[in-house]
């Protein structure tokens, strides 16, 4: 197995602050607004998507090959809502739309 690492950073009061997030290959900033009010930039909860929507593909493969298939592609968009309540911001749910490319799939099959 391997170890993958991140990195965060905040800096500055929760409504005027910024963050960053690193890891290989990506750096990206996050602020309130961009967490809590739809704005521009990235925040963690669509890195945790991103990160969802690449395992599930990639288990999907997997999956597909095992069936003696050869997928050409896949392609999975994940929506994560976000919500608050007393106990603070959590995620209430993470959906996943799948499309796949890949001859002698039956779709039956693949639901």
């Amino acid at each position: 197995m391997s170890t993958s690492n991140a990195h965060a950073q905040w800096k500055g009061t929760i409504k005027e602050g910024k963050g960053t997030m690193k890891f290989t290959g990506f750096e990206g900033t996050y602020t309130f607004a961009s967490r809590f009010e739809n704005s521009g930039g990235t925040n963690p909860e669509e890195l945790i998507g991103a990160a969802h929507a690449g395992c599930y593909s990639m288990y999907l493969s997997l999956l597909l090959t095992e069936e003696g298939l050869n997928p050409e592609s896949i392609d999975t968009k994940a929506s994560v809502t976000i919500d608050k309540d007393d106990s603070g911001p959590h995620i209430t749910e993470i959906k996943l739309e799948c499309k796949v490319k890949c001859q002698g799939l039956e779709d039956a099959k693949l639901q």
